[in-house]
């Protein structure tokens, strides 16, 4: 499907855990002799680094307000600490100003510059203003905010002076495995991941764009972050936009009621691949994806009479409770290659496409042609 909207014309953004899209974006970056299929891993020599605050043009919209605010706010809070209105307002009062510094003078807009704003300027206004500590304290803003600022464990991580420039490719992948079980990396990274997409979305007119956020999904699936997903699920279809989301765990979506709310409810096409080793759970998976008796009994049906011949899975696709059937998935081996994720198989692609100049195009022709004669 992905390689599909890619050769259609459309843009395509990918946040993924497992190089699972690893051959098919080295297959469009040797295609387009590296114009295109960019892939951004995480490495402790070369981390991903971001700025937040930087615009090409300098335009501050809605959106771009509300990803910063929300980022903060998830750098500032604990899952299970929501602010409060008080505090609400404080932060956003706080991104308002420094966005108004950053049009009105000649600095280097980052992270640091927003710490040494709040710190001194916004912290005189506030002083001026006589905000009550207990309703923003910004001693604890600062202190909790201090491991993002120079010298800080996590300083290089939003203060990048390299921007990306991701507006004119087609194929992005984002590459997190290394850092989905940190706490902190994780959740930031993927929201300043979906803030680019969403450059994209705004800038991008008349073209078909998508986010794929696989299981990454799990971070940004938490008490602060519901509204900013729920609005990034609204607000795609109306610039010609898709957010797909991708899972391997039921129970992730069953027992998520954000999942629930902001992302089933908000979907109008559900894919779903082989459920039978779910089938004593599928009762509650089909009260949590509203899915009739009918679309139970073809999804329940997918893969149980295949042609032993053939090389084939099933799947079920699901459109706005209207249209639903079970469908062959079948490719050349020339594309299973491409797409597999068996370390065995991906290792012999990417071995023999580095013997051949980095050729992968013509790695995949050799293995494929080795494999059908034997």
């Amino acid at each position: 499907m992905v390689r599909q909207y890619y050769e259609q014309g459309a843009h395509v953004l990918l946040v993924d855990t497992g190089n699972s899209y690893q051959g098919l974006c080295e297959l469009i970056k040797s295609k387009t002799k590296g114009a295109d299929g960019v892939y951004f891993t995480y490495t402790e020599d070369n981390p991903i680094s971001f700025n937040p605050f930087f615009t090409s043009d300098g335009v501050f919209d809605i959106e771009k307000r509300e990803s910063i605010k929300t980022l903060i706010l998830t750098l500032w809070k604990r899952d299970d600490e929501p602010p409060t209105r008080s505090e609400e307002v404080a932060l956003s009062n706080a991104v308002t100003g420094y966005i108004e510094l950053i049009k009105g003078g000649n600095i280097h807009p980052n992270f640091d510059g927003f710490y040494e704003y709040v710190s001194t300027s916004y912290r005189q206004l506030l002083e001026d203003k006589r905000v009550r500590e207990k309703d923003f304290d910004i001693a604890n803003f600062l202190n909790v905010l201090e491991p993002f600022y120079r010298g800080g464990e996590y300083d290089y991580l939003l203060n990048s002076d390299k921007q990306l420039d991701l507006l004119g490719k087609r194929f992005v992948v984002f590459e997190i495995d290394a850092i989905k079980d940190n706490k902190v990396l994780f959740p930031i990274t993927t929201i300043i991941i979906m803030e680019s997409f969403i450059n994209k979305m705004r800038r991008l007119k008349g073209v078909r764009k998508m986010i794929l956020i696989e299981e990454a999904w799990k971070a940004i699936a938490k008490e602060g972050m519901a509204d900013y997903i729920k609005y990034l699920f609204k607000t795609v279809r109306k610039f010609f936009g898709e957010a797909i989301v991708v899972t391997q765990e039921v129970d992730d979506i069953i027992q998520s009621p954000i999942v629930k709310e902001s992302i089933i409810n908000n979907s109008d096409c559900k894919i779903l691949l082989d459920q039978r080793k779910y089938l004593n759970k599928f009762d509650a998976i089909q009260a949590m994806l509203g899915l009739t008796d009918k679309e139970k009994g073809q999804i329940l049906s997918i893969n149980l009479n295949n042609d032993p011949s053939r090389r084939y899975k099933e799947v079920w696709i699901g459109l706005g409770g209207t249209q639903s059937a079970v469908y062959a998935t079948e490719v050349s081996m020339e594309e299973y290659l491409a797409y597999t994720t068996e370390e065995s198989e991906k290792h012999e692609v990417m071995q023999l496409a580095a013997e051949l100049s980095g050729n992968i195009e013509l790695a995949i022709k050799q293995i494929a042609a080795q494999r059908r004669a034997v």
